[in-house]
């Protein structure tokens, strides 16, 4: 096989913590505003909606970081919020502010019928990227993960306190498991019809996970997981599925046995050392290279790289960040990144 990050899961000729050196490489949000190319090509375009929702833009952002950097993977430009405004709940980006939707209480409001013709840009995007990615690259299709994704619904934006979203899920049990359930349903649809439309893997964002412990994490994040991986498998999708369950607490161990995620990707602050000793060399892990340390470059960015490659050394392992790349990353610090990591490695 051709395409380095599947030979991952695929390759079992030598044993179950099979890796090649150097690892695959790829960068969450690496197709976006540190580009000049991308920034060029925004101004020409208008909003961000506009750029996700047209097919032959989305192709074009998510094919920059490849020609530039030749990363194993690419993932499809598009964004976690295009589910709900799928179901029929208004999203618009604020310059400067992020997202923002209309927000609701229930799920009475949300219509599931004719969503993935709602996603059909997104899914023409992959089919575009099916043919004209370097046939090496790795296809990655996404979406939210379920609370994750509800807590954007439920506020109408990003929080940096989900305390309120909690106390939300805590005394609207009903009204909030409805949500829940009907983002598991339709993830699930999406997913599987990305995967039909070209993706080779996927991976489910789970960015707020660290807003949750103890039975909450479990029963509002773990379970759904494991549902939209349970309901994929049962459609006979075989596909390499990673996890990011952001700066969640809970045991990694458990959390990749429960969820069956095929891979585990790690956030910034995640203790690499005890995840490693406490997780089976056959599972995949991947990550954590600090966005902020991207930024800074120079001796504290080599450090870290080797660091990273060290901890991993003769580990099944996707070299990543520990979340997405900031904005403000100089593009010659990722030049830097993917040639240290090839040729150290």
């Amino acid at each position: 096989m051709k395409k380095k990050i599947l030979n991952l899961f695929t390759n079992n000729a030598i044993s179950s913590s099979y890796y090649e050196a150097p690892p695959p490489i790829w960068l969450m949000r690496q197709a976006g505003r540190y580009l000049p190319e991308y920034r060029e090509l925004r101004t020409k375009a208008g909003g961000f909606l506009d750029l996700c929702q047209t097919p032959t833009l989305a192709e074009e952002i998510t094919l920059q970081p490849i020609r530039r950097y030749g990363f194993d993977a690419a993932i499809v430009f598009s964004d976690i919020l295009l589910i709900p405004q799928a179901l029929g709940q208004d999203l618009w980006f604020a310059e400067g502010e992020g997202p923002r939707l209309t927000p609701i209480k229930s799920a009475i409001s949300l219509n599931p019928n004719d969503m993935l013709s709602r996603l059909a840009p997104t899914l023409e995007t992959l089919e575009r990227l099916h043919k004209s990615l370097p046939e090496t690259t790795t296809l990655i299709g996404f979406c939210g993960a379920p609370w994750t994704v509800a807590t954007y619904m439920i506020a109408g934006q990003g929080l940096k306190d989900h305390a309120p979203i909690a106390h939300f899920a805590r005394t609207h049990k009903q009204s909030f498991q409805e949500i829940i359930d009907l983002l598991v349903a339709v993830s699930i649809d999406y997913l599987e019809a990305q995967i039909k439309s070209g993706a080779d893997m996927l991976q489910i964002f789970d960015s707020w996970a660290g807003a949750l412990t103890g039975t909450e994490f479990e029963h509002w994040c773990i379970e759904p997981m494991a549902q939209i991986i349970a309901g994929l498998r049962a459609r006979h999708i075989t596909t390499p599925i990673i996890a990011f369950p952001r700066a969640m607490a809970h045991p990694p161990h458990d959390y990749i046995t429960r969820t069956k995620c095929d891979a585990l990707s790690l956030d910034t602050h995640a203790n690499r050392q005890a995840i490693i000793a406490a997780t089976d060399p056959s599972h995949i892990l991947q990550g954590n290279l600090d966005p902020a340390i991207l930024v800074a470059g120079g001796k504290a960015l080599d450090e870290a790289i080797d660091n990273i490659l060290l901890d991993f050394s003769g580990r099944k392992f996707i070299f990543n960040l520990g979340h997405g790349i900031l904005q403000q990353t100089p593009p010659d610090h990722v030049s830097h990144l993917v040639a240290r990591v090839r040729e150290l490695a």
